[in-house]
């Protein structure tokens, strides 16, 4: 008997899914407490190996785009260049 079998009378069926713990001796409350646990560490076992992949890479690797940093200048002057403006105006309305 295979263990991927197809065979709805295999006792394997669906004893596979689970196999630290008897799922037909489970309650249902049970084994959605165990399912969720067990989704929760898996997705922060995926979320370390990014973490640690991204604090393994180089950080020399990666500059800036000129351009992007041109625009963001700009854009940083001309907001200075606004708020100074608009507060002397309302300076002399005072």
């Amino acid at each position: 008997m295979k263990l991927g079998s197809s065979n709805p009378g295999s006792p394997l069926r669906d004893e596979w899914i689970l196999p630290l713990c008897c799922s037909s001796q489970l309650s249902p409350y049970s084994l959605t407490l165990v399912s969720g646990l067990l989704a929760v560490v898996s997705v922060n076992i995926v979320i370390a190996f990014y973490i640690y992949m991204a604090m393994k890479e180089p950080s020399d690797k990666h500059e800036p785009d000129p351009s992007f940093l041109a625009n963001a200048k700009a854009s940083v002057n001309q907001f200075a260049v606004d708020t100074s403006t608009s507060s002397q105006s309302s300076k002399k309305q005072e």
